[in-house]
């Protein structure tokens, strides 16, 4: 099996700052597709490895699943504790241009289980230069 990609600091912060106009301001033009994956895998690698483990699962479809946060592992099946949004929503919450918490007030995110919430402590992993 090949083994998973990684976060790489460098790349990450390269990512997103090819499409920060477009965070700060969603009438700015929209980043390619390609560099929108880039931006959200590389920063949801990056919280997996800021927060590894498998007791959260956060999805942002088509894009990328990652598993973190310590606590017990699921196998099978639909995982416990999971948290799902879309590709920009990510991304704000990564450089910190919204919390989770508004976030979800607003039904940009969905979060199912206890744990789901956790993943806040490790937000934002990038920082935006003004």
């Amino acid at each position: 099996m090949a083994a998973r990609r990684t976060a790489d600091p460098v790349k990450t912060r390269a990512a997103v700052a090819a499409i920060a106009d477009w965070l700060r301001d969603d009438t700015a033009a929209a980043p390619s597709r390609a560099e929108l994956a880039d931006a959200v895998r590389a920063t949801a690698r990056t919280l997996a490895a800021l927060a590894p483990g498998a007791a959260v699962e956060v999805r942002v479809p088509p894009f990328v699943a990652v598993q973190c946060i310590e606590g017990p592992r699921h196998t099978r099946g639909n995982p416990p504790n999971v948290v799902e949004t879309d590709a920009r929503t990510w991304l704000l919450l990564a450089t910190g241009l919204t919390t989770l918490t508004d976030a979800a007030a607003t039904g940009a995110v969905q979060m199912s289980g206890s744990r789901a919430a956790e993943i806040a402590s490790s937000l934002p992993l990038v920082t935006l230069a003004d």
